[in-house]
């Protein structure tokens, strides 16, 4: 249990953004259903089988839902029983929870009304009777934002809250829907009818996302200082970077819906594979949106904000630090030494200078600074050299085809120096450091390179032919960048936690972007797979040049 509440935060802020990834798909399958299966199910070729399988599809969406809601309620319940003296009826009436068990209740409701195929029964649930449980969910949802916690304007943003996951649902949540439909019909007056009928429902989403994401953002965010001097702002700023992202996908996909309205028998291959990376950019908004419940609205933090004279002169040019000060030097195994040396000196057993997930931030000084700049620097290095022999390689040069094993020098760098009071160079046992956070997030990331390494290079070397083994790197990818928008700094000091956010978050968008390059190289055929293709490796050579400049004094 104490290590549950050490790692609260973190698996919080990851559950909260599977649990909008699935509430987002569940609806969006039910509007979809409703929208555009139901009504064109005797129009289309494959009618029936969409029907199906976009029933389907909402059924194991809502039961995923179900899944995620109940085990983050459950680790919620679960931390506060244990840390605070309240009995679970007590716990289970704070808004939080019944919020839950309303949203449970309503997944569950949906799950049961798509639980039969409908070529398997003459009767369907009414569709008013599922866009009313949808709704229902949708205002279970609104209940656990930061709408339901302010006094000033609470009705208003609580519509605009709702409205905004709405959008979300019907837009994101929607498309993989969309492709099964895409998928099962092979003509082309089927495809302009479900490419006309998505894109204007799309719309109405995207309309919903932007009235309501202005609306929230005058109230959450309120003034361009804000906006990019809290941790609130830069999280804002990264979803509307995806959320930009995102518009011109949409934007190629409207131009092939009104190609199909002039040729019925033009291409939809560039449509599917800018729907599969709208997904993927969509769930990493998810993981953004997640993040910001961890924080308070910007508007809120009126003081320890980042001013932009700050942000400039941590970001002024200067030489990467490619040496780095000894082990013994830093905070903790130079306090761990004194320790030590008063334990021998009074003859009593020696305590530990920090332990991992006691609640207290570890100690720093500049010998820390330096050594963490150090780390930055090299990965730059390391990931700057990946880019470059990408290049080399789409240029012809037959060797550098083994990159990949670049991200496992990488992989090794990373072990052995992201936590330096961890096993191998400190003293802290190798699993006890896992109730640190910090420590967690280190090491998850090491097992994603190590991961995508070893597929990527029997990928490029010929050891894997299977189409499916090569979209593990760009799915990797686009994940590892997705999670270092969760990824947090044991930092005390609110501005230097601050300016460091300010850097990984553009790192996070590089490699979003990186990922779902790679993936339409591999993917899409013909002029948009190849300038993708150089496109990917550029932005990797752009991550490194961040990490190069990377700063924390």
């Amino acid at each position: 249990m104490s290590l549950l509440v050490d790692l609260f935060g973190y698996l919080s802020i990851v559950l909260h953004g599977l649990t909008i990834v699935a509430q987002s798909m569940a609806l969006g399958s039910v509007l979809f259903l409703v929208l555009l299966a139901r009504p064109f199910a005797g129009r289309l070729s494959g009618g029936g089988r969409i029907l199906d399988r976009v029933t389907r599809l909402a059924f194991w969406s809502a039961i995923a839902l179900v899944a995620v809601e109940a085990l983050g309620n459950g680790l919620q319940v679960a931390v506060l029983m244990s840390t605070v003296d309240l009995s679970f009826g007590d716990v289970m009436q704070a808004n939080f929870a019944v919020s839950a068990v309303v949203k449970i209740a309503c997944a569950l409701l949906l799950a049961v009304c798509t639980a039969r195929r409908p070529s398997a029964t003459a009767w369907q649930v009414p569709g008013i009777a599922l866009l009313l449980i949808a709704a229902i969910e949708l205002v279970a949802a609104t209940m656990t934002t930061h709408a339901a916690a302010r006094i000033d304007n609470s009705p208003l943003l609580l519509v605009v809250e709702w409205l905004h996951q709405l959008g979300a649902a019907i837009w994101i949540g929607g498309i993989p829907a969309f492709l099964i439909a895409l998928a099962e019909v092979h003509d082309g007056v089927g495809w302009r009818l479900v490419g006309a009928r998505f894109s204007r429902v799309s719309m109405a989403g995207v309309a919903c996302i932007l009235v309501s994401g202005v609306t929230m953002f005058i109230a959450y965010v309120g003034s361009l200082p804000a906006f990019y001097g809290t941790a609130y702002g830069t999280m804002v700023g990264a979803k509307i970077a995806l959320f930009i992202g995102l518009l011109a996908l949409g934007a190629g996909n409207f131009l092939v819906t009104e190609r199909l309205r002039r040729d019925p028998g033009a291409s939809v291959v560039r449509m599917k594979r800018f729907a599969e990376v709208e997904i993927g950019i969509g769930f990493s908004i998810f993981f953004a949106a997640a993040s910001l419940t961890s924080v308070p609205p910007a508007v809120d933090l009126t003081e320890d904000r980042v001013s932009w004279h700050e942000i400039v002169e941590r970001n002024a040019p200067v030489w990467p630090r490619l040496t780095s000060p000894d082990h013994d030097v830093l905070a903790i195994p130079e306090l761990q030494a004194k320790i030590d040396k008063q334990a021998a000196q009074e003859h009593h057993a020696t305590a530990p200078a920090f332990v991992p997930g006691d609640g207290t931030l570890p100690p720093r000084n500049a010998d820390d600074i330096a050594w963490s700049e150090y780390n930055h620097h090299w990965a730059g290095i390391f990931v700057i050299a990946i880019g470059l022999l990408v290049l080399l390689a789409h240029a012809g040069f037959r060797p550098a085809r083994h990159w990949p094993l670049v991200f496992l020098l990488l992989a090794g760098f990373l072990l052995l120096r992201s936590d330096p009071e961890v096993w191998p160079l400190g003293k802290e046992d190798f699993m006890a450091a896992f109730r640190d956070v910090e420590v967690v997030q280190h090491r998850l990331f090491v097992v994603l390179i190590l991961v995508f390494a070893a597929f990527e290079w029997a990928v490029q070397t010929g050891r894997l032919r299977s189409p499916r083994a090569a979209l593990v790197f760009p799915l990797m990818v686009a994940a590892g960048g997705a999670l270092l928008l969760t990824h947090s700094h044991q930092i005390a000091n609110v501005k230097d936690a601050e300016l460091i956010e300010l850097t990984h978050t553009p790192l996070a968008i590089a490699g979003i972007a990186a990922g779902w390059g790679r993936w339409l190289e591999l993917r899409l055929p013909g002029r948009g797979g190849r300038i993708a293709g150089w496109v990917w490796p550029i932005c990797f050579v752009l991550v490194g040049v961040i990490l190069l400049w990377y700063r924390e004094a």
